[in-house]
C-alpha cells in the first residue's frame, strides 16, 4: 500500500536558521522552498527531509492515491485523525495504526514541485 517514504517533515522556529544548520553546516542540498517549509536532499534516497515553521515532527508516507489507501487503512483496524486536505501537490490525511502510531499519507496527483534557479516554489507540474 505504502510506495515509499515521501518526507520526514522536522520543525524549525526558523526556516533560515534551520536551512543554515541542515543545508550550510551539514551539506543537504537545498531542492525547493516556500514561506514556510524548505525541502532538502538526503543521500542515497529521493525521500525529503523538509524543514517546516508550522509543523513536526512528521513522517509522510506515499501512497497512489490517497482515497483508496485511506479506505483500505480504515478496513483494516486503522483510523482518521483528520478528514482529506489538500497540498499543493496532491491531498493528504492524518491516521494512526491501531498501535497508536500517527502517519501522513499523502499523493502526488496534483504533480511535483516546479523551482527557480534559487529553489523557490514556481508552481506545480504534473
Amino acid at each position: 500500500m505504502f510506495q515509499k517514504i515521501d518526507c520526514v517533515i522536522l520543525r524549525v522556529s526558523d526556516l533560515d536558521e534551520g536551512l543554515a544548520f541542515y543545508s550550510h553546516t551539514l551539506g543537504h542540498k537545498l531542492l525547493w522552498r516556500t514561506p514556510d517549509a524548505a525541502g532538502l536532499a538526503m543521500a542515497d534516497t529521493d525521500a525529503e527531509l523538509v524543514l517546516h515553521t508550522k509543523t513536526g515532527p512528521e513522517v509522510d508516507l506515499l501512497v497512489p492515491e490517497l482515497a483508496p489507501a485511506l479506505a483500505r487503512f480504515e478496513a483494516a483496524g486503522g483510523e482518521r485523525v483528520c478528514e482529506p486536505f489538500e497540498l499543493p501537490i496532491g491531498m493528504a490525511a492524518v491516521v494512526r495504526d491501531p498501535f497508536g502510531n500517527v502517519l501522513t499519507m499523502l499523493d502526488q496527483s496534483k504533480g511535483t514541485f516546479t523551482t527557480d534557479a534559487d529553489g523557490n516554489v514556481t508552481g506545480v507540474e504534473p
